[in-house]
């Protein structure tokens, strides 16, 4: 790109530009110079908004967070309507994309990524915390409701169920089918269920 054309949106196209090279190359292959390549700008303009490269693939996945916080919003908001079963199955495989679990990979290897977003967010496991939030929050607003039974452990139920989603997302090649998630959620909610 010519020096001195404004670049639209920079911070954006370079996120979108690191999550490309993080499916096409992993964690090993984000480096400053794959994503300037990769979004087609001077190594000089990710270094104009960011200080370092640390802090840029902070403010990537805190990103991602906020977009999570978003999704946790929507999800909240479907409670009472549809069945807990099916908003869940819904929402599930939005937290899992190929680019999701990627990053969640990228947090978890490296170190000083992992301390800045933690430092930043108060969370664990940067993105688990946030997606299990999620759950842990949808739940309660559905427990409130009377849909969910009144002693079901939200905070056992939550975890239990991301985890085991993330393993079937991991462990798929591609996206697993809607059924498959479907049948992971119920099972795990099969302990919430209210009694007849």
């Amino acid at each position: 790109m010519p020096t001195g054309v404004a670049i639209r949106d920079p911070r954006g196209r370079l996120f979108d530009a690191a999550e490309r090279v993080l499916l096409r190359d992993g964690p090993g292959g984000l480096t400053s110079r794959a994503v300037t390549a990769e979004a087609g700008v001077a190594k000089g303009v990710l270094h104009r908004h960011f200080a370092e490269f640390d802090a840029f693939l902070a403010e990537f996945a805190l990103d991602r967070v906020a977009w999570i916080g978003a999704q946790a919003a929507a999800l909240r908001a479907m409670a009472g309507s549809g069945t807990v079963a099916g908003n869940l199955a819904a929402a599930l495989p939005d937290l899992f994309t190929p680019a999701v679990l990627a990053l969640i990979r990228l947090v978890i290897a490296r170190d000083e990524l992992r301390a800045r977003l933690r430092a930043a967010t108060g969370s664990r496991i940067p993105l688990v915390s946030e997606s299990t939030a999620m759950i842990a929050g949808y739940l309660a607003a559905e427990r409130d409701l009377g849909r969910v039974a009144a002693d079901a452990d939200i905070s056992t139920l939550a975890p239990t169920l991301i985890g085991a989603e993330h393993l079937l997302f991991t462990d798929a090649d591609g996206t697993p089918e809607p059924a498959a998630v479907a049948r992971v959620v119920a099972a795990v909610l099969a302990a919430a269920r209210r009694p007849p």
